[in-house]
């Protein structure tokens, strides 16, 4: 099918229908990925109206991310990482409910909300940003900015007005049919501010608001992800990088690859720390160090699984060092790995923690025998029949046995190698009332057995009459 069968028939000035924009859309991908030659036909076809149009027509150049959800929704959330392209998708989204067709057609919606964290923001980010709505609207349906009033205004007659989340009360008494809501979870009155929107957001048949947020673990954004009218997108700061410096994403790489943090503000990814959690987000990304040092002893903890064969299962397997010369308050533990593996029989995972012994040079591997009790060692020796060995016992619970353990990574002396993202989230959900995740913490409990062996044991030891080294 050629270029000039599929082009669309725009009026200079006009917008293209929703039937022309599905026509533009469902041929971007096959001229996105055409030979020069192909993309500077359909270009030359194209005529000065339709030419002038391409560059705002976001549906046919946004990534799927960008784009609203179908369906009935009250709240679209678009989390995602540093420069992912959310705040343009904010925009885009404000433009297509107060747009209509032609610059003076009204549009779905007429009575916007652009809230922000301070007025400041809404204005230099949400308004005036390069990526805000005056960038993103053609010049025949941009709106005028009137300063005094802090609003803009559209050809159509559609107004947005601005809002701070430092004045909940602010929002109290204007009423609006949608809103564009940026950054929620750092606003300091978060929860106070979208409750007074959400009392406002009640002309049309169907108020929206679109969320443009980096996740963070604070309770409004986990209430409204968790609401059945909400819908969620979501993108790394890499799927956009085409519109970013590569210096920019090669030293963020090269900096918070394998962090917390990276994973929440590169990759958008919601870390939940539980209340009253024994670890912190904070703590653990103070304790990361990016080369392992020089250890006294190495382990690999073992947490089997309680059943074999399940997908489900997993058995924590986690690499741990000590560097314990002098008495016990100068020694520090470092995580090294967690190499837990999941779905495998008692054979698999055994080969697993000693493979992992082997490529860290490890002097012990440590299983807890509560759930299998000899037969865990026996399927360690049938791999290994000379690996050092030690079966541990629980006699106290899982948090009883974790406080010790905590109280260690307060006192700052115990340290993250990078790549344990699965393992600190099992610790951010351990709390003094227990487990706050689904299914067990079988990396947490593995990690609990590596440090009781490389510290507190050993501590305990020292500190017997008579007894000055291990």
């Amino acid at each position: 099918m050629t270029a000039e069968t599929n082009k669309p028939e725009l009026r200079e000035g006009d917008m293209p229908s929703t039937s022309t924009k599905r026509g533009l859309i469902s041929g971007a991908s096959l001229i996105g990925s055409a030979v020069p030659s192909v993309q500077e036909s359909f270009l030359n076809e194209l005529d000065e109206g339709e030419l002038r149009a391409l560059p705002y027509l976001f549906d046919f150049w946004a990534m799927p991310h960008q784009l609203p959800p179908e369906g009935l929704w009250r709240s679209w959330v678009i989390m995602g990482g540093r420069g992912a392209g959310k705040t343009r998708a904010g925009a885009e989204w404000v433009r297509s409910v107060v747009e209509g067709s032609r610059p003076l057609d009204k549009g779905q919606c007429a009575r916007v909300a652009l809230v922000g964290e301070t007025i400041e923001q809404v204005r230099e980010v949400m308004i005036f940003g390069d990526s805000g709505i005056l960038a993103c609207s053609p010049a025949d349906r941009r709106p005028d900015w009137e300063a005094t009033r802090k609003r803009l205004v559209w050809p159509n007659g559609a107004i947005a007005t601005v809002h701070s989340a430092h004045d909940p009360e602010g929002l109290r008494g204007p009423q609006f049919d949608a809103a564009w809501v940026d950054e929620i979870a750092k606003w300091k009155k978060a929860q106070e501010a979208w409750d007074m929107l959400q009392f406002a957001l009640r002309l049309g048949d169907q108020p929206q608001v679109c969320v443009t947020t980096t996740p963070r673990n604070v309770g409004v954004l986990k209430a409204l992800l968790a609401s059945p009218s909400t819908v969620v997108t979501h993108a790394p700061t890499e799927a956009n990088r085409a519109n970013l410096a590569a210096s920019f994403l090669e030293e963020v790489r090269a900096r918070y690859r394998g962090t917390r943090l990276g994973r929440q503000e590169l990759d958008g990814v919601l870390l939940a720390d539980a209340e009253g959690a024994l670890w912190t987000s904070e703590m653990l990304e103070g304790c990361r160090v990016r080369e392992m040092p020089a250890l006294d002893r190495i382990v690999v903890a073992v947490d089997p699984a309680t059943t074999s064969g399940n997908s489900s299962d997993e058995c924590g397997i986690v690499v741990a060092g000590v560097q314990c010369s002098g008495p016990p308050q100068e020694w520090r533990a470092f995580v090294l790995a967690d190499c837990t593996v999941a779905g495998m029989g008692p054979s698999g995972w055994a080969r697993a923690a000693i493979s992992a012994m082997e490529r860290f040079g490890a002097d012990r591997l440590v299983a807890e025998v509560n759930q299998g009790g000899q037969m865990v060692q026996e399927v360690i020796r049938q791999v290994d029949p000379l690996v050092p060995y030690k079966g541990v016992h629980a006699t106290r619970g899982k948090v009883a046995r974790a406080e010790p353990v905590a109280a260690l990574y307060e006192q700052g002396r115990v340290s993250h190698m990078t790549q344990l993202d699965d393992l600190e989230d099992q610790m951010c959900r351990m709390t003094r009332q227990g487990y706050e995740g689904g299914g067990s913490p079988d990396r947490v409990d593995a990690l609990v057995w590596a440090l009781h062996e490389l510290m507190i044991e050993p501590a305990a030891k020292w500190r017997q009459p008579g007894v000055r080294s291990l």
